[in-house]
């Protein structure tokens, strides 16, 4: 069974933004997009650890600020043609805009 945590509203989150929570699990980076879809994922590149949430975020992606790798905020998997996952996590939005981050 999976642990729904709250971690906060969509509002603390401004847009192409990210902000970090911490858990059990780590660091988790979560992601606002311009269209207002929230993502999260562990925050370390799959590369050399860079901090995801301090990267720019872009479409449904995020790119590492230290080596420029682009990683799908969707699923975690790196952009081809580098090679590699950042663990996700499913976040849940509710009609409040509270946000539940599932562990």
């Amino acid at each position: 069974m999976s642990n729904n945590i709250r971690v906060g509203n969509i509002s603390d989150i401004p847009s192409l933004g990210a902000r970090v929570v911490k858990t059990e699990k780590g660091d988790i980076a979560i992601f606002r997009t311009e269209d207002n879809k929230v993502f999260a994922l562990i925050n370390k590149c799959p590369h050399k650890d860079g901090s995801l949430a301090d990267g720019i975020v872009h479409g449904h992606k995020v790119t590492c600020p230290l080596h420029n790798w682009n990683i799908n905020l969707e699923d975690g998997k790196v952009v081809a043609p580098d090679e590699g996952c950042a663990e996700h996590f499913v976040v849940n939005v509710d009609a409040e805009g509270n946000l539940f981050l599932q562990l």
